[in-house]
């Protein structure tokens, strides 16, 4: 008789204040999952696990951004950073809807933890490096500081996405470093002429390409003599047969001189 005078009672109370009952169960969950004091550590071991393979193992960059910088473009904010783990960005970050909030709030101390790290000094010469700029026209494919041609990716902030170490491979064998989703494409038409260049964007039935000069074509498929994709191809030279390595180190010098424009 007393346990069901119990269960009729506490039936009672969650009809009468389920805000209440609610909003408690939420305090102690919130209680139990995010920590007042992150563990840095056990973020860091989570990073290398889901992070690392584009971040890099020490948050220096590759296919995803330099981490090492106290200001986050995307994430302002230790909130915002947060939200960005779990949600990621499409398609460049999959998301991390399965980590716990324990787990984004260490990922997130961790993360914070490598913008404290010095800038990692660079062996070459900046002045120099502008000079090897100029001399082999990297200009004309590539906006650095606000000048030159936007048929490659915007070099300007490349100090905020990527490492040293992987910009010198990046330039010494383009083809073995290609950015996610890039390809290179040739088009020829019904009447013959051929188009080379980037795709932009393709679906079933049309393409679209940027080619060398900046124009963008827009093709039907249906008619095109033929339509190759040049996987693993890229326009820029392999590097390592035309620069020194000690241009190479002025090169990359000059481009993280930027660092901060962008």
């Amino acid at each position: 008789m007393i346990r069901t005078q119990t269960l009729i009672l506490l039936v009672s109370c969650a009809f009468l204040f389920p805000h209440s009952i609610s909003l408690a169960q939420a305090e102690k969950t919130e209680s139990r999952s995010a920590p007042a004091f992150p563990d840095v550590s056990a973020g860091k071991r989570m990073f290398e696990r889901h992070c690392a393979l584009c971040h890099g193992i020490d948050g220096k960059g590759g296919r995803g951004p330099n981490l090492n910088r106290a200001k986050l473009f995307h994430a302002p904010d230790d909130a915002a950073l947060k939200a960005l783990i779990f949600e990621g960005i499409v398609p460049e970050m999959p998301a991390g809807w399965f980590f716990t909030e324990e787990e984004i709030s260490n990922i997130a101390a961790y993360v914070r933890s490598l913008g404290k790290i010095p800038a990692e000094p660079l062996p070459g010469d900046a002045a120099r490096g502008g000079t090897v700029f100029t001399r082999n026209s990297c200009s004309r494919c590539h906006l650095f500081a606000g000048t030159g041609f936007a048929y490659g990716p915007d070099l300007t902030g490349l100090a905020e996405r990527r490492s040293p170490a992987y910009v010198r491979n990046a330039i010494s064998a383009p083809a073995e470093h290609l950015p996610e989703g890039f390809l290179l494409v040739r088009a020829i038409t019904s009447s013959g002429r051929a188009i080379e260049g980037i795709r932009m964007n393709e679906d079933t039935f049309t393409i679209q390409i940027k080619d060398a000069t900046g124009t963008f074509h827009s093709l039907r498929k249906q008619d095109l003599k033929d339509l190759q994709k040049l996987r693993g191809q890229s326009p820029m030279p392999l590097y390592k047969t035309i620069l020194s390595p000690t241009e190479l180190d002025d090169l990359i010098a000059y481009l993280f001189s930027a660092r901060g424009l962008q």
